[in-house]
């Protein structure tokens, strides 16, 4: 049985990514007619890399940048949500393994200024991070907030 793949050979591996198709007829009704990009993950670890400390970024501005740069008019929401996903945990990976500069994973957001629960440690890691950062978190019904979020988007 072949060894399972590391987060980080997860992060590198390409599938033929990034490509662009048309909008698929199930996302039309949402996003309208026009091309959708899917990026390579190692293209969402990037968008997050550039996010300095006391900055914030969420899933959707990393796909207006990715579709910006691949001249569509949409960036696939699903793969880019997995992509972040795994580039946290590559990230984590990284950090075990002794390097100093990882992605600054839980500097991305969810929607709306919300903490990842799916990031390694869950929300209670990201939350950590973002306070040392000097973030003020607060709690909305089940989720975790960043308060005034937008007012430290970076911008791309």
């Amino acid at each position: 049985m072949p060894k399972p793949k590391s987060w980080t050979e997860k992060l590198r591996e390409n599938k033929g990514l990034p490509k662009v198709e048309k909008i698929p007829e199930k996302l039309k009704k949402r996003w309208g007619e026009g091309t959708m990009v899917i990026p390579a993950p190692i293209e969402v670890d990037e968008v997050m890399r550039k996010v300095p400390k006391g900055k914030l970024i969420t899933v959707n501005e990393i796909r207006a940048a990715l579709a910006k740069k691949h001249g569509t008019d949409v960036c696939c929401p699903l793969t880019t949500g997995i992509f972040v996903w795994i580039a946290a945990y590559a990230a984590e990976e990284q950090k075990q393994k002794g390097e100093k500069t990882i992605t600054p994973y839980w500097r991305t957001l969810k929607t709306g200024g919300v903490l990842n629960p799916k990031y390694p440690g869950g929300v209670e890691k990201q939350r950590e991070l973002l306070e040392k950062e000097g973030h003020k978190i607060v709690q909305k019904g089940k989720k975790y907030v960043v308060l005034d979020y937008e007012k430290a988007l970076v911008k791309l």
